[in-house]
């Protein structure tokens, strides 16, 4: 049987890098665009119609990584929310259970 062993705060630390990385990307989208502005104009024909196409374009990219990271985001928080009731559940149902348990009934005497 294989052991998965997992610190408290991973998937809290995991939730919260992972929308500072979509934050992340999006000015990093916003950095591209901006730094493309000076290359307007400077292209005919295939290379004006593929940078027109880009710049177009690249608004909804931004928007679709961001909302695709935030799927993620969204499943990681909902994934942190099952562990710990799990582990809260667990721990108070081995209390009870051990509450309710005779330990005295299991020692030998002779």
């Amino acid at each position: 049987m294989t052991r998965w062993d997992m610190g408290r705060e991973t998937l809290t630390t995991l939730t919260r890098r992972t929308h500072g990385s979509t934050e992340e990307l999006r000015s990093l989208i916003q950095q591209l665009i901006r730094a493309a502005e000076p290359l307007e104009g400077r292209f005919d024909g295939n290379g004006k119609a593929m940078f027109d196409n880009f710049k177009a374009h690249a608004d909804q990219i931004s928007a679709d990584l961001g909302r695709g990271l935030g799927s993620v985001n969204t499943g990681q928080a909902g994934m942190n929310k099952a562990f710990t009731h799990g582990d809260i559940t667990m721990a108070d149902d081995t209390r009870s259970l051990m509450g309710a348990a005779n330990f005295d009934g299991a020692k030998f005497r002779g």
